[in-house]
């Protein structure tokens, strides 16, 4: 069974610069677990079939409109029926004043009443937005997860290959730690995964041989980055001469995270090569496949080969990260 994530009413309140009408609770003690709202159109018109109380109400000119135009008996029904579920918020957009039933049957069941100046389509998108992060579905796995020219790239391997001094030569290179040893990746949407490091090992960087380092004061607050989407991961293993690398780049080779595929390219480690640069090299040439140019399929044109005759493979492997 999936783990049902939740987020607090005093986050939302905070994210959001939400005011408080009235909080009849501690708001660190709502938690909210569904990353939609509901604009009660239906329901304020009788129709309770699809209601779900466990998302957050919000109103905006188009409700309280329809409720100022009906008669309070009519409206103390609806909201009675409505808020009776306890759903764990309402939010009047606007900074509309709210009809008084609202406030009668809020209070009468205990649902907070929250308010903001925003217009109701831009409250319910950035409500959405923040709700979709917090509440995302999310694993943590052993890796390094750095920002190299915009492209986020999840460094994995053995434990001592060497994924935490390649981080720090990338650094000085002037780019961006996201996380070392443990990465928390959540799935925002279909298509994007976004990593972090745990709040309590932020910045932190295990080195063998001098040990615990903050990238943060050491190298300054320019060379980290609280989040990053995931757009490619390194897998780094030590040089075996028995097994032939990818020379050309016509074969991709992909991994799945949280239902996502995202590309995987192995790079294999021995004395004498510069892994930070061929890091490097692998973001750049990510974001040029995307972009929708293959180095490996221009060159194989110009020697004259049909692409058409040529077969591309697409792996997928089984990381144990």
């Amino acid at each position: 069974m999936a783990t049902k994530f939740s987020v607090s009413l005093d986050k939302v309140m905070k994210e959001l610069s939400l005011k408080t009408v009235y909080m009849p609770c501690d708001p660190q003690k709502v938690l909210i677990t569904s990353t939609d709202v509901n604009r009660p159109g239906l329901e304020l018109n009788g129709f309770y079939e699809y209601y779900d109380s466990s998302r957050i109400i919000v109103m905006g000119n188009a409700e309280t409109a329809f409720l100022n135009d009906r008669p309070p008996e009519y409206r103390a029904r609806v909201l009675n029926a409505i808020f009776s579920k306890k759903p764990p918020a309402v939010i009047i957009a606007r900074s509309l004043s709210p009809v008084p039933e609202l406030l009668e049957t809020t209070k009468k069941y205990g649902v907070p009443v929250l308010a903001t100046a925003e217009t109701t389509s831009s409250l319910v998108a950035s409500l959405v937005a923040y709700m979709n992060v917090e509440l995302a579905p999310r694993v943590t796995r052993h890796g390094v997860l750095v920002e190299v020219y915009g492209e986020g790239v999840l460094i994995v391997g053995d434990s001592g290959v060497g994924k935490s001094e390649t981080a720090i030569e990338l650094i000085k290179r002037g780019h961006r730690l996201i996380a070392d040893d443990a990465v928390e990746i959540r799935r925002v949407s279909g298509k994007t995964l976004v990593g972090q490091a745990p709040a309590n090992i932020r910045h932190f960087i295990e080195l063998r041989g001098i040990g615990i380092i903050n990238a943060r004061r050491i190298f300054g607050i320019g060379a980290v980055k609280v989040s990053s989407k995931i757009d490619l991961i390194i897998n780094m293993e030590l040089w075996d001469g028995h097994k032939v690398y990818d020379r050309m780049g016509i074969d991709s080779e992909y991994t799945e995270l949280l239902g996502i595929k995202v590309p995987v390219l192995t790079i294999p480690v021995k004395p004498g090569r510069n892994l930070a640069v061929i890091i490097e090299v692998a973001a750049m040439n990510n974001r040029q496949k995307k972009m929708g140019y293959n180095a490996a399929e221009e060159l194989l044109q110009g020697l004259g080969m049909d692409l058409s005759m040529v077969k591309q493979q697409e792996t997928k492997l089984k990381l144990d990260i």
